[in-house]
């Protein structure tokens, strides 16, 4: 069984291992090859039976042109850069890695506003630089610090990553408003369900975790904007897709939208020209939500568990059934 590894150094930049998957077959690792479509990937696939991938796409194209080509692994859990519709059709079942991030993306989200309220980094930095020693005040402050105690924190996607923001926001003394399409016990303990309107009218602070589908692309727009408080905080570390790029840079500048932090954008690595990268208040990381070794080791685990359940008949988070 040949297996070969597209674009292994994000996941295993070499504090992990290998070797549970050199353990299944004849194992290649490529630490990356082109993030775009090209021929080089269906080169580099050749006549594996198992490709596994995180960010390099494998499209109708690449299929057709990998004849031995059996299983494709992605070592995340979105796997929009797999056409799994048309795998599905030549019989390549498309396996991802459903809960590996859930406490530290939620985690991270959090610190990206609680970055955005205290502006630690940046007092930390002018302390370094010998302001405060030789300041006349026995302290100062550059920007508003903000309380978020008794504010109220709107989630878009109360899934498991929701729910970790949502009883971290909730310890801190918030409310919390949350819309999804799917309602459970374990949601309405940690927040309140309410539609998409109210949540975009009542919340001080908006979090996107919600899934990249037809009907979410996009929900952070000029419209939707419009319906919030003026001064509101919006933070997106689940797709950049979600938000219109533009719309969010016009209402940061105009100051309706107070700050947003943002560990995605639209399309990754970020383009020059992306408008938010100009914009006001807007911090932007390189989307490392996930990126925590311990996060990273439970991708490498499952995606070996997911190899050995298929190579046994018996094959498990498979998204394309």
């Amino acid at each position: 069984m040949k297996i070969v590894v597209l674009d292994g150094y994000t996941e295993n930049p070499g504090d992990l291992s290998w070797d549970g998957l050199k353990a299944l077959g004849d194992l290649k690792v490529y630490d990356r090859i082109s993030y775009v479509d090209s021929p080089e990937i269906a080169k580099t696939i050749g006549d594996a039976e198992i490709a596994v991938t995180n960010k390099t796409p494998i499209t109708k194209a690449t299929i057709d042109s990998c004849s031995n080509l059996k299983l494709i692994a992605v070592l995340a859990t979105g796997y929009n850069v797999i056409d799994y519709n048309y795998a599905k059709t030549r019989g390549i079942a498309v396996v991802n890695v459903p809960t590996y991030g859930t406490q530290i993306v939620g985690q991270y989200a959090v610190g990206l506003l609680l970055e955005i309220c205290s502006h630690y980094q940046h007092h930390s930095d002018t302390v370094h630089e010998g302001r405060w020693q030789n300041n006349i005040d026995w302290c100062y402050w550059d920007f508003p610090m903000i309380e978020l105690y008794g504010k109220t924190a709107g989630v878009i996607g109360l899934g498991r990553i929701g729910q970790t923001s949502a009883r971290i926001l909730k310890a801190m003394g918030m409310k919390v408003l949350a819309y999804d399409t799917f309602k459970s016990e374990a949601g309405a303990e940690v927040a309140e369900y309410v539609d998409l309107d109210r949540l975009l009218r009542e919340s001080d602070v908006i979090f996107l975790h919600c899934p990249l589908f037809p009907e979410t692309e996009g929900i952070i727009n000029k419209d939707n904007i419009a319906k919030m408080k003026g001064g509101v905080i919006i933070i997106n570390n689940s797709r950049g897709q979600l938000v219109v790029e533009q719309d969010l840079a016009d209402a940061l500048n105009s100051g309706k939208v107070y700050a947003a932090g943002l560990d995605v954008v639209s399309t990754e690595p970020i383009k020059g020209d992306n408008p938010l990268l100009k914009a006001k208040n807007c911090l932007i990381t390189p989307h490392i939500s996930w990126a925590a070794r311990a996060a990273r080791q439970r991708i490498m685990d499952i995606t070996i568990d997911n190899i050995k359940a298929f190579l046994a008949g018996k094959p498990v988070n498979v998204v394309n059934k």
